[in-house]
């Protein structure tokens, strides 16, 4: 196949008032790599500079993952993760990518590691009743890196929060939907239909009103949170220290080589 038939990694397209970004690598479960990142901010951007953007839904192509969180192949051949100059924009361009219009996460499927993360950084939630949510990252050596850690804790019960994040277990989209972590669950074909209806709901509103009411909500002030500023420098600092041990390089080599991990605690 040529370079100029490949589908690309993410799609982008409109409906109205509302832009739908898709993951769209359902051969990786829609893994995150420099390109994803690269797209998916690039079309926040837009949507933030568009003043016909009134809302943004992100999901994932096909019906098995929304998306399995970074691609730790790539990872594993040491391949950059972040645009130079757009660090800021986070994990796939997106989660300390803070825009003023509303964004939907319409999760098809698995949503792990930092498909989770995506979702915990959305302002709404749509998941399939096929849908799996959960930080793995402590059963791969590193850690929920992309906001996971403290936005678990922020939106969840304390000792829920941690039990999931020190044991890396998954729970199901109803669980989910309990923890106050969906807003809806649907079977897994009407996902998308449901958060393209839920932005329906929102973009009959005055979108300045909208937009206010978000920034307001969240703390949005010139494109950044101040509650969660110390947050991502304590996590920055914890990332720092924990990707130059031994146990960091051994979690992504074990996963490419489809074997268990050895653990060396250094």
């Amino acid at each position: 196949m040529s370079n100029d038939t490949v589908a690309p990694p993410v799609l982008v397209e409109r409906q109205d008032h509302v832009m739908i970004v898709t993951l769209n690598r359902p051969e990786a479960r829609n893994a995150v790599n420099l390109e994803v990142t690269l797209r998916v901010g690039e079309a926040l951007e837009e949507a933030e500079q568009d003043p016909d953007v009134w809302v943004v839904v992100v999901t994932g192509a096909g019906d098995k993952a929304f998306c399995a969180g970074a691609d730790l192949k790539a990872v594993a051949r040491g391949e950059a993760f972040f645009p130079e100059g757009k660090e800021h924009w986070g994990f796939a361009g997106y989660v300390s990518h803070y825009i003023s219009k509303p964004t939907i996460a319409a999760v098809n499927g698995f949503a792990l590691g930092g498909g989770t993360e995506i979702a915990l950084s959305s302002d709404l939630v749509v998941a399939a009743d096929t849908a799996h949510f959960g930080l793995p990252e402590v059963k791969r050596g590193i850690i929920a890196g992309a906001g996971g850690a403290f936005r678990l804790a922020a939106q969840l019960p304390t000792k829920i929060a941690m039990e999931l994040l020190l044991t890396g277990d998954a729970v199901d989209a109803a669980t989910a939907q309990g923890l106050g972590l969906v807003n809806r669950v649907v079977p897994q074909d009407k996902v998308l239909d449901e958060a393209l209806a839920l932005a329906e709901r929102i973009t009959v509103n005055a979108p300045l009103s909208v937009q206010a009411s978000k920034r307001i909500a969240l703390g949005i002030v010139d494109g950044k949170v101040a509650s969660e500023e110390a947050a991502w420098r304590l996590n920055e600092a914890e990332i720092k220290v924990l990707m130059a041990s031994e146990d960091a390089k051994e979690g992504p080599r074990a996963f490419a080589e489809k074997r268990a991990p050895v653990w060396r605690a250094r």
